[in-house]
């Protein structure tokens, strides 16, 4: 169904949406683009003068003030002792955001708490949870005037779908109360200070070196993330795989068909990110020797020939949502859309690099919820608001990287 050509009618999508959701349609095209909004019972259509290349000016700037590898100042925590100014995010630009897009067909979105979100193109590139629904008060890099922001994450759960026909299958796949389990792969072993970027001789042919890998930088917070997630979950230390036992081979050779969560908490590398990177891939710890079945890297071909039923699959990894925000990019990178056709039903992933702190508290905060009976998108919503909430936490850079991928229930 993910890939199926079947357009679905107006009156179908109404069909498949509950009384609490509304699904959002972002079209950019060259000198406007065209913004549709649908719930059970509604539907608008709006064209706004907002061009691709306009909109991917916008998008990239705020795009710089939301990856930390973008930012002048640390990315560390403030305290309650820091200066009152920080890292600021033009709050303006996603306040004009929000009114080219979404504020024209806010009545259809009035009634919902849930989003279903469908972009191409640059916006795709910017969870709308870090749009303004109000003119922004205060200054960019206060903390407080950031928490009291109204940002879109306090009117709306958001959940992203690969396209709108692929809803219907989504929305066929098992219940999350089906099953149980949980599986974790992270804190692989690596020595290195700082991830690479373009390293020349990353690749040996087709496999990637040992060595090279060993250059990437260890992520500490992995193993604890991890540990807290499975102790959320009721499981235990079997269910994990961490440092050197954190391989692609394990990854490759667990049975996961029956596993309702299942956790990858390491670097996610983007195509072209190191020379020689033709797809995105997830990084673990490098073999003595590699082979095809195993080099360190699972890269999104050989993650969409996993057997998953999985409920939630959370890739706790750096730029796992992908795109760039450049103007014909698809809306979602080839490694969420890979994890979906090998048969996940829901995905948390990230759009810009996480801070090992944050991606922890939301990480394990959205599964507790989660375990409660909250649906997808509202768990991560409610992981969202509580952090913002925190010392040092006020920055969208720290509380917004992950989306929900699917239907979001």
């Amino acid at each position: 169904a993910l890939v199926s050509e079947h357009v679905l009618t107006l009156a179908e999508a109404q069909a498949l949406l509950g009384p609490d959701e509304a699904l959002l349609m972002i079209v950019p095209a060259v000198d406007a683009s065209y913004v549709f909004a649908v719930s059970a019972t509604a539907a608008v259509w709006h064209r706004t003068d907002l061009g691709q290349e306009a909109m991917s000016l916008q998008i990239k700037a705020l795009r710089a003030d939301l990856d930390p590898s973008q930012q002048t100042r640390s990315a560390a925590a403030l305290t309650d002792d820091a200066p009152k100014t920080g890292p600021s995010f033009d709050r303006g630009t996603a306040f004009a955001l929000y009114q080219s897009l979404v504020a024209p067909v806010q009545p259809v979105l009035a009634a919902a708490s849930r989003v279903l979100v469908v972009a191409d193109g640059p916006i795709a590139s910017l969870p709308l949870a870090v749009l303004v629904g109000a003119e922004p008060q205060g200054d960019d890099g206060d903390p407080k005037a950031l928490t009291d922001t109204e940002w879109l994450a306090k009117r709306y759960a958001f959940a992203t779908l690969p396209g709108v026909q692929s809803l219907a299958g989504l929305r066929d796949r098992v219940a999350p109360s089906d099953r149980g389990g949980f599986a974790g792969f992270g804190a692989p072993d690596f020595g290195g200070t700082s991830q690479p970027v373009a390293l020349a001789g990353f690749f040996d042919g087709a496999l990637a070196r040992a060595a090279a890998l060993q250059g990437l930088a260890p992520l500490p917070a992995t193993r604890t993330e991890l540990r807290g997630l499975a102790r959320a979950l009721g499981a235990d230390a079997a269910d994990l795989r961490l440092g050197a036992d954190a391989t692609e081979a394990a990854v490759r050779g667990a049975d996961l068909s029956e596993v309702a969560v299942i956790a990858f908490a390491t670097h996610g590398l983007l195509a072209g990110e190191i020379t020689g990177l033709a797809e995105p891939a997830l990084a673990f710890t490098p073999p003595a020797v590699p082979s095809p079945l195993d080099d360190g890297l699972l890269t999104a071909s050989e993650a969409a020939r996993l057997k998953l039923r999985a409920d939630w699959v959370i890739l706790s990894a750096c730029n796992t949502a992908a795109a760039d925000g450049t103007p014909g990019a698809e809306g979602l990178s080839g490694l969420a859309q890979a994890f979906l056709y090998a048969g996940a039903r829901g995905l948390l992933v990230s759009h810009w690099p996480v801070r090992d702190d944050a991606a922890a508290a939301l990480t394990q905060a959205a599964v507790a919820a989660r375990g409660r009976g909250v649906g997808q998108a509202d768990a991560l919503r409610r992981s969202m608001l509580d952090l913002m909430q925190k010392p040092g936490m006020a920055h969208p850079m720290v509380w917004a990287p992950f989306v929900v991928v699917g239907d979001g229930r």
